[in-house]
């Protein structure tokens, strides 16, 4: 039987909620696949500084690096706006981010065919996406020096450097060619290196990767062109390798292909350790404790966790396939609603997955 030590960090609003619905279909769909997964549930964000004063405390950290894969729910209230910035609940996930080393945020996009009415693009446009945005997490202008604000020629002048080494490319890179050899073979990589040097060495080292992976065919298109191509023809992108600030952006617009942003689940990785696996969605303070939670997108996320974190493959399909039973059904969460559909809350969503597997 293969044993597994998965981290749960419910976190803040909603999360709770939604980590009961995850951890109860995990524990089902492990027992059929006869796997061993072993829960802790640790502190995060706002339920952390409540309890300890700090947004990541140091044994949670030490709990997510010892395990073989972390879920996270959601983090975030407005409670703690007020706090200095290292003490908001956003810094924990920084901080987590950084402690395990988590340099690849991969964020899949995929159109359920029950929901590809709520999508604002036409149907014809988006039916069949599947594609895959792979962000560099840990580089770039977000993390470049020197940055900061001046007084020069008698002005205020702000600036941030955007800066990429060889191994912080070729590192991501990989991560994208082999994901993309597992698909469909296709990687677009986006940049602007008719205009940035920075872009221009990105270009160079993604090609000079290139001739180690025969079997996936590399093209590059500029970050203006992509998002229009994004909106205009979805379905001609696999696997899409990206920068920190492009992918920031460009992730989130794939994201709203879909309609809702209550069913995409995404993963941050490192070059070994575990996993970090979560909903693309925010805490949503003002529905928590209300039954009112779409539980999808950290079930997805959990699926996500099961096939990249610990290589299930089989159990990932299984929780896949039963969201996409309960939603040709017609059942739906709150975001979801539509004419003619059964509204459900959060636990009654997952009482209806659970029938589902």
């Amino acid at each position: 039987m293969d044993q597994h030590r998965v981290v749960l960090l419910p976190g803040d609003g909603i999360g709770p909620e939604i980590t009961a619905v995850a951890r109860q279909l995990l524990e089902v769909v492990a027992a059929r696949f006869d796997l061993s997964l072993t829960f802790d549930e640790q502190l995060i964000g706002g339920a952390a500084i409540d309890a300890t004063g700090e947004p990541l405390p140091a044994s949670t950290l030490e709990t997510c690096r010892a395990a073989d894969a972390v879920l996270l729910a959601a983090i975030g209230s407005p409670r703690f706006d007020a706090l200095p910035r290292d003490k908001r609940p956003e810094s924990g996930l920084l901080a987590l981010r950084s402690g395990m080393e988590l340099f690849a945020n991969l964020r899949p996009v995929k159109i359920v065919p029950a929901l590809i009415d709520a999508s604002s693009l036409r149907p014809e446009v988006i039916e069949g996406v599947d594609l895959m945005v792979v962000r560099e997490l840990t580089g770039g202008i977000y993390f470049g020096q020197p940055k900061g604000r001046i007084e020069a020629d008698g002005e205020e002048r702000g600036f941030n450097t955007m800066t990429y080494s060889n191994s912080e490319v070729d590192r991501i890179a990989r991560v994208a060619f082999e994901l993309a050899a597992e698909r469909r073979g296709q990687l677009c990589s986006v940049d602007k290196a008719n205009v940035l040097d920075v872009s221009q060495l990105w270009r160079d080292r993604v090609n000079a990767l290139s001739s180690n992976y025969s079997g996936v065919e590399v093209s590059h298109m500029y970050v203006d062109n992509a998002a229009m191509q994004l909106v205009r023809a979805p379905r001609q992108f696999d696997v899409l390798l990206t920068g920190n600030l492009f992918g920031d952006i460009l992730s989130d617009e794939a994201a709203m292909l879909t309609g809702s942003i209550g069913m995409l689940p995404s993963a941050s990785l490192g070059s070994e350790g575990p996993g970090l696996f979560e909903p693309v969605h925010g805490s949503a303070p003002d529905i928590a404790g209300q039954d009112k939670a779409n539980p999808m997108a950290m079930v997805l996320s959990a699926a996500m966790m099961l096939r990249t974190g610990l290589k299930q493959p089989s159990a990932a399909d299984a929780l896949e396939k039963a969201v996409d039973q309960v939603l040709a059904k017609g059942f739906r969460t709150g975001d979801l609603m539509a004419e003619g559909c059964t509204p459900l809350g959060c636990k009654a969503m997952g009482e209806e997955l659970l029938r589902a597997l």
